[in-house]
């Protein structure tokens, strides 16, 4: 069957699954954005996939979390998660494939969401290798700030990196979230941020630190907060610091 058709019908059902939910700017995008250029395996199905340790988000994620963004024409944005590249994509039809920015901490992932990209037409994107919480100070300030992965707290790296009046959407909370909208309040030295909208419930991984990437030899955190989640259950710390932390004084 034409992708194009495809392509529609995932729309369509995510209309009709989503409502109210919806951007209709971010509707016109996905029908412009040829999925299957960037997930091989049932491109046009609404369901979460992995590859190459990373979690390919469903598209009816995708739309939620571009509506929670609210992007305009000429937004200079930041994606947290470069993944495969799919979720630049729409965003670069909402602003203009030279406004978005990408980053990932995994090098793999990096160099497949650029070949993506300009296989589908927008090799205008930047994507660059790096730690999620710092962002991509160079480029600074962005009017949007989207992180698709999980924090405790807003990174102030990354609150920082907002211009007057920009929006940081991310995952807020663990284990359990919720898709968050936050701006920057007090001046650049205290980088502080306030909620400003709150768009339901999602589950996604904790923002990586160096070291965890896939692929990796696991780092001691991730080892001693998966064994004392199993021995202590809700009672055990979450562990979901973006920082390097030594369990081993802790335990």
């Amino acid at each position: 069957m034409d992708s194009r058709v495809l392509r529609d019908d995932m729309v369509d059902a995510l209309e009709h699954a989503l409502a109210d939910g919806l951007d209709e700017r971010v509707v016109d995008a996905m029908r412009r954005v040829p999925r299957h250029e960037f997930v091989a395996e049932r491109p046009y199905d609404n369901r979460d996939s992995e590859h190459e340790g990373t979690r390919v988000l469903a598209p009816a994620t995708v739309a939620r979390m571009l509506a929670a963004l609210d992007p305009q024409e000429g937004d200079e944005t930041l994606v947290v998660g470069a993944g495969v590249g799919y979720t630049s994509a729409v965003l670069a039809e909402l602003v203009g494939d030279r406004h978005v920015h990408a980053v990932d901490i995994t090098r793999r992932l990096v160099w497949e969401a650029r070949s993506n990209l300009d296989d589908a037409g927008y090799g205008a994107v930047l994507v660059d290798c790096r730690n999620g919480a710092d962002g991509l100070p160079e480029y600074a300030p962005f009017d949007r700030i989207l992180v698709e992965a999980a924090a405790i707290d807003p990174p102030r790296r990354l609150v920082s990196q907002l211009a007057d009046d920009g929006r940081l959407v991310l995952p807020l909370g663990g284990p359990e979230q919720e898709l968050t909208a936050v701006e920057r309040t007090g001046d650049d030295s205290e980088r502080d941020s306030t909620v400003v909208g709150r768009f339901g419930e999602v589950a996604f991984s904790p923002m990586l630190v160096e070291g965890e990437q896939h692929g990796r030899v696991a780092r001691n955190r991730t080892h001693r907060e998966d064994q004392e989640y199993a021995e202590r259950g809700w009672h055990a710390r979450t562990g979901w610091e973006q920082d390097w932390v030594d369990w081993d004084e802790h335990l």
